[in-house]
Formats: C-alpha cells, structure tokens, sequence
C-alpha cells in the first residue's frame, strides 16, 4: 500500500505545496490569459498533474492512472448523465414548440427581465438544486434563461452566481450529510452551523445578482422583488437548517421563495419595466389553462420524478440494482495519514453504477415522458436526443478531464497538501478555511466532494488552535460553494446548456472569478467574526 507523503519536495511542506500548485496555476492561466478551449485547458492541466504525481509526490503509475480513469468515469456518470437528460428535456421543448407559451405564460406573470433572472436563475435553480444538485440546476435554468431572451453569456453567468446560495444544501441534503459522515460532529448541528452561514449569502445573492445584470439603477425598481425572494428563502433556509434538518432545506426555501414572488407580481409592478431586447414592443399571447399545463409537463414532471427519486424508501429500493466496482490498481491501495485524518485510513475507491436510482434517471424518464406528453413522437424524440449527444461531446470531454484531474490530486495527496497549508495560518485559520473549502470545490467540481476531501482536516486544525470545529467545517461547505461558478464541469455545462460558442468559455471563467473570490472572501470574514467576537454563534 503507498502511504501519502504531504512534504515529498525536500521535506518541507510549503514547498510541496507550491509544486502541488502548478497544475492548477496552469488551468488558470491557459483558461484565463491565454483563453483556451477549456478542454484543451482541462487536459493540459490534467498532463502537469501527473507529472507533478509521479515524480514530485513519488505516486506509483498505476496508482495515477487507475484515478485518472474513475475521475473521469465518475464525469460521464452520474454528472454528464445528468446534464444530458437536462438538455434533451429543454430541446424536446423547444423542438414541439411548446416553449413558445412556456415564454409565453413567464411573460405574462411579468415581462421585466429582471424579474426573469430572480424567478428563473434564484428561485426555480435553487430548487433545482435542492432537489437533484450536480450539473442539473444551472443546465435547466440556464436553457429556460436563455430561451426566455437573456443574452445566453448573461444567461450561463448569472446562473452560475446564483447556483452558490442553495449548494451547500443541494441534492437532498447530501453535502451536509458526507460532511457529518466524514467529521463525526453531530448531523444536527453540522447542519444548523451552516444554516447560519448560508443564509447571509442567500440574503445577499439575489441582490448582488440584480446589481450584477441591471446595475444599481435598474435593481433600485425591483428591489420589492428582491426583498421578498432572498428574505423568503433566506428565513426558509435559516429555520429548516436550524430546526429540522438539511434533506427538504432548498426545496421548501426554494418553493418559499417562489410562493412569495408569484403573490408579489399579483399586486406590484416594477416602475420601470426592462424588457429583452427581442421582446420590445412585442405583445405575447395570452394561452388556456390546458395549454399551459400542456406546455409546462415536461418540467413539471422532471420536479415530481426527482422529488420521487428522492424519498428514503423508494430510493433504497432502485439503489439494490446499483453495480459496484473496486476500481483495480486503486482500491485501498493508498493511505492517508496524519494530520490530515486522525489515524491512517486507506482510501477507498468503488466506482457505483446506480444506473436506476441516479437523479440523471429519474430527469431522463421525465424527459421522455414529457416529449410524449407535448405530442412528439418517438423518431422525432430520437433526433433530438442525438442532436443532444453532438452537442455534448466537448462538455463531456472537459467534464471527464477534470475529474480525472481532481481524483489524481486526491489520491495523489497533491490536494491534501494544499490544504494542510492553507491550514497552518494559525488565528486567520477561520478565514483561510473559507478558501480551503473553495479551493476543494474548485477543484472536484462537487461542494459534497470538497467536503469528504477537507472536512477531517478542517476539524482536526480547529482543535488545534482551540477553534470550534463546527465553525470550520461548516464554513468549509458553506463557503466552498462559491469554487462552483469557476469549476470547469460547471462551466462547461453552462456553455452548453445555453447554446454559448465554447470560445466563450475563457471568457465566462473570467467573469466569475472575481465574484468567486468576492464572495468566498465574505464568508472567510464572517467566520472570522463567528470564531473570535461571536463564538455564542456555533452550537454546543
């Protein structure tokens, strides 16, 4: 078994971490300076990697390769699964032309495109998020983005930004629940730590999204709106996390949320309205209670299949036809020692083929069924879905490639040793423990990742220093998200959800790492301000 070594160049971890770096200085500076195609970015980063492995860190070859291959195994399934029945959802709607009244009916609940952005890249995203997580919300809500007339760039970053408020809670709870599994601090609390980090983000995103997408004048007109969404998912958030536990938190936030726009636009209207450009003086005709329903089935039925596919019992049931697989030359082949885990532990690495409980299966039956039920007929649902397959084959390239990246530097201890330097800033810990969790998110692509990655090193530092471990870990999930909107898997399946040209793809990086970094630097501050002047904040 090889045993991890986190000061292999010279024995001095600062330097083991510089060269551990390099990879992932590479992806930035070909993604951001000198704009590649983020597969080309993805791969070239993914070659440095196993260099820096092999011969700086002393990884064996058949331990760099067999994780190289169940990284990108994992990219095509579940996440490209994911995204593929996302997409093909959104193009059978299109291609019956039943988005037209989808556009149609959003258009006259309200047609300010302001008030698109909340409905359409918050709210409905973020329940996209709670629901399935993965690649799903920022796939479905950046098709309906665009389709509805966002410009697609606008359309792929907006829902990136406002993907970071529900993560930490996606997927059913999952990113709490493998953080809790990984530090043995009490579910309960884990959960209501970071349901008191995540909602001062919730209060905050919608707001800095309307800044971001109409500038100040334009969001002081809808600011109504934007009240009433982030301080209805923001109180749902808070209460759910604190009071019940982290499994329905974005889902009943997000229907919050949701509830208390559509009552809104009831009774309120902007006072100026900003309409796309395409839609300017245009009048959208008004559809039948059938029609609608006709046209909304498909996304109604990918809600109710996902939600089916979530419940305990039932999930348990499709999980029995699960295959597993010790992925060879990997499986308990490497250890991880102290500190960054309490004891050694060898790693394991079971490559799960859940082809039936997957949240992918669950959007592709409701896919299929909601072809069928606008009227498209089989043949036609097949073009379709093999236009979909073309469209994806670069995606799911960058996809596999960085995953492939992110488990080398896992199980090469590359990550780990990052993260054990960012670890010994001693007070300022509660900050760096914000970018720690970034850094994890960055890299997997996966706030639930980042979390199996970190979580005992976040813990086992705060201890450390006298810090409450609940703080850092918390802050490890709640702050992590924000690596999401600068992940290249996210990335990439924003492009192609919105139909961008994949030369955009360095320019939409660039975009979002400053808001990233924003971002991620306020939750580091409020964890300074939770660790040292309002320690009462953490439970007990």
């Amino acid at each position: 078994m090889w045993q991890q070594n986190y000061a292999a160049v010279g024995g001095n971890l600062w330097a083991s971490a510089a060269v551990a770096a390099l990879p992932i200085l590479l992806l930035f500076y070909l993604l951001g300076v000198r704009r590649l195609p983020a597969w080309q970015s993805a791969l070239a980063a993914l070659a440095a990697a196993l260099a820096v492995a092999c011969l700086a860190f002393g990884t064996p070859v058949t331990v760099a390769v067999a994780s190289v291959l169940y990284g990108a195994a994992f990219g095509l399934f579940p996440i490209c699964w994911i995204v593929l029945a996302a997409i093909f959802l959104y193009r059978l709607t299109v291609g019956s032309g039943q988005f037209e009244v989808i556009k149609d009916s959003i258009a006259r609940l309200t047609d300010d495109a302001r008030l698109h952005v909340l409905l359409i890249a918050f709210a409905f995203g973020a329940f996209v998020e709670g629901a399935a997580g993965f690649g799903a919300p920022v796939a479905i809500a950046g098709a309906m983005l665009a389709g509805v007339g966002v410009n697609p760039f606008y359309a792929a970053a907006l829902c990136l930004l406002a993907n970071t408020a529900p993560v930490a809670f996606g997927s059913i709870g999952i990113p709490i629940v493998t953080l809790h599994k990984v530090t043995e601090l009490p579910l309960d609390h884990v959960s209501a730590m970071v349901g008191r980090i995540s909602p001062i983000l919730s209060l905050i995103i919608p707001c800095y999204l309307m800044m971001v997408f109409a500038g100040w004048r334009g969001t002081r007109a809808v600011l109504p709106a934007v009240f009433v969404v982030s301080a209805a998912f923001a109180g749902v958030q808070f209460a759910v996390a604190n009071f019940i536990g982290p499994y329905l938190t974005d889902i009943l936030a997000s229907l919050a949320a949701v509830a208390g726009f559509v009552v809104l636009v009831r009774f309120w209207k902007p006072a100026n309205n900003m309409r796309h450009p395409e839609e300017a003086g245009r009048q959208r005709p008004a559809h039948g209670g059938g029609a609608i329903l006709k046209a909304w089935m498909p996304y109604l039925l990918i809600v109710v299949f996902v939600i089916l596919w979530g419940v305990g019992p039932l999930q348990e049931r499709m999980g029995n036809g699960t295959l597993r697989f010790d992925v060879p030359g990997l499986h308990e082949r490497v250890q991880r020692v102290p500190p960054v885990v309490k004891a050694p532990a060898a790693l394991k690495a079971v490559f799960e083929f859940n082809w039936l409980s997957a949240a992918g299966t669950a959007c592709m039956i409701a896919a299929i069924l909601g072809g069928l039920s606008v009227g498209l007929r089989p043949r036609a649902m097949a073009r379709v879905f093999g236009a979909t397959l073309r469209q994806l084959a670069l995606p799911a390239l960058t996809i596999a490639s960085v995953l492939g990246f992110a488990f080398l530097m896992n199980y090469s201890g590359m990550t780990a040793t990052l993260g054990l330097a960012l670890a010994a800033t001693g007070w300022f810990f509660p900050f760096f423990s914000a970018f720690l969790g970034w850094l994890g998110v960055f890299v997997t692509g996966s706030d639930t990742s980042a979390n199996a990655l970190f979580g005992s090193l976040q813990v086992i530092t705060a201890e450390r220093l006298g810090l409450n471990p609940l703080l850092t870990a918390a802050t490890n999930s709640a702050a992590g998200v924000m690596g999401k909107m600068i992940s290249l898997q996210s990335i990439a399946v924003a492009v192609a959800a919105t139909g961008m040209p994949r030369s955009d793809e360095s320019r939409l990086f660039r975009w979002a790492i400053k808001h990233s970094l924003l971002l991620t630097a306020v939750i580091g501050l409020i964890a300074m301000l939770f660790a040292h002047a309002m320690p009462w904040v953490v439970p007990r």
